[in-house]
């Protein structure tokens, strides 16, 4: 017993001995490592004043970049940039616009003319482009295994060679890399804000692994292994803890929704600087579209519009409208057709469309079905006019613009029952019907059938109920909001 005891505390002299050196060798680590960063902040200052020049007036102007690696796509989100920095332009007037962008297929006139077909957005003053070369690191297919993890450490890496080409005075993420965040504010020194279109982690996928559902983002063969579900819901933790970290940086952040608000509260625990700002919808542009009511016709058209991306969900569109011509529940109505359009932003997306089209053939329907990619606004426009029922089915939508675009434009809206569209946008307007919410091919083919089904009277009064509730989501009610959100950035 007593060789016991003089051996234990032997061993604890041995460790009080290796702790005060262990604790001096990490101190220094930590003084090393604050000066190599307040080095390199200072040299990315320095090389800040060497790549700026005066304006015309001798005045150096105010450098507001947005990190947008995708800008040259067809989505809500392109929407929101170029609505956010053409609102910049008008507001003040020693600003010079930014952006960072992987786009290097396209020149930087080719970009904005783009988004003056797609959206219907011009440009007041030019935009500066910042051409990135290491966009790779962000797509998903890089990374098969923590795509999550994988995808965030890359953006800090895109940021880094953003950050070298680019030093902003102030900083906006807008497509929701909030790991960049700190590298702008810490090493950059600029101010900082974002616009989170859709939480990188929610505390829903949070749930999703805890309660081992199959979804596209989380395979069967982890939900049906205890293990391997367990591993993942830890690692979705410390995920959610190191996005918490780095989004609780930002000085000013921006949400889309209700949805994305009690999310984002939840995880980056900053509300006194987080706002909902509504995303920018052409509502004006769709309420021109005439509202009458139906006449007799040949053929109806459901129209749906998203970006084909694996959340989107198309197949279950297609499986639900598979169903409703299975099962003929319209009779002798007149025939259908289902018109998906959206943006194809890489391969990836092509390859998506190409499976969605061999899902059509697999289900006999594909007479039935037309794809329409990257379109000009005007066509777009012209589909919406025809369209009976707008069609949207991605789970916990964090906005939902197509839905908003499909309201204004006089479709019946069928859209999720989650996320943007149940909390925000599906909902009663003074009392009255304004669409209908769907959650599995049952309840989409289903509802499709009824809508279908009612008088064209009854649908008319539904469609003037979603266009007077869509005001609020128009571009002039952004503009204000986002003004009024960013202002702390340019005191």
């Amino acid at each position: 017993m007593v060789a016991g005891g003089l051996c234990l505390c032997g061993l604890i002299r041995l460790l009080c001995s290796l702790l005060i050196p262990a604790l001096f060798l990490s101190g220094i680590l930590c003084v090393c490592l604050a000066v190599l960063l307040w080095g390199i902040r200072l040299w990315i200052q320095q090389r800040k004043k060497q790549l700026t020049s005066g304006g015309k007036d001798g005045k150096r102007p105010l450098l507001v970049a947005f990190f947008h690696p995708y800008c040259n796509a067809g989505g809500g989100g392109e929407r929101v940039l170029w609505c956010a920095i053409r609102t910049l332009q008008k507001k003040y007037r020693n600003v010079t616009c930014v952006v960072y962008t992987g786009d290097r297929d396209a020149t930087g006139e080719e970009i904005v003319e783009g988004a003056f077909r797609r959206f219907n957005i011009k440009l007041t003053h030019p935009v500066k482009f910042v051409f990135l070369e290491k966009r790779y690191l962000v797509e998903a297919s890089l990374y098969p295994h923590f795509t999550l993890l994988g995808q965030s450490l890359g953006s800090v890496f895109l940021g880094w060679e953003a950050l070298l080409k680019c030093v902003p005075d102030i900083y906006i993420d807008s497509m929701g890399y909030a790991f960049t965040l700190p590298l702008f504010k810490y090493l950059g020194g600029c101010r900082v804000g974002c616009y989170v279109h859709y939480p990188t982690i929610s505390t829903d996928m949070l749930s999703v692994v805890r309660n081992q559902d199959t979804r596209f983002n989380n395979a069967a063969f982890i939900t049906s292994n205890p293990l391997f579900s367990k591993f993942k819901l830890v690692y979705y933790y410390f995920f959610a803890f190191m996005y918490g970290l780095v989004g609780s940086c930002g000085d000013v952040i921006m949400v889309n929704s209700s949805w994305t608000l009690n999310h984002i509260l939840s995880l980056w625990r900053a509300g006194t600087c987080t706002s909902v700002v509504y995303p920018p919808c052409d509502v004006q542009t769709f309420l021109d579209i005439p509202l009458e009511e139906e006449k007799s016709t040949t053929e109806y058209s459901i129209v749906s519009i998203s970006q084909f991306r694996p959340e989107k969900d198309h197949p279950l569109q297609i499986r639900a409208f598979a169903k409703l011509l299975k099962e003929k529940r319209l009779g002798q109505q007149p025939s259908l057709k289902l018109i998906l359009i959206g943006g194809c932003r890489n391969q990836q997306d092509e390859e998506r469309v190409n499976n969605l089209k061999r899902l059509c053939e697999e289900l006999g329907v594909s007479n039935h079905v037309r794809f329409r990619i990257n379109i000009p606004f005007e066509e777009l426009k012209r589909h919406l006019a025809e369209a009976t029922i707008g069609l949207h089915t991605m789970w916990n939508e964090h906005f939902g613009i197509g839905v908003v675009e499909c309201m204004a434009a006089g479709t019946v809206i069928l859209a999720h029952n989650s996320g943007g569209p149940k909390l925000d946008i599906v909902v009663p307007y003074e009392g009255h019907t304004t669409g209908f919410l769907a959650e599995n091919v049952d309840n989409y083919a289903e509802t499709m059938a009824y809508i279908l089904s009612l008088s064209p009277e009854k649908r008319l009064e539904i469609r003037e109920n979603a266009r007077r509730s869509v005001h609020r989501f128009s571009d002039q009610h952004f503009e204000e909001t986002f003004l009024l959100s960013v202002e702390p950035l340019f005191k």
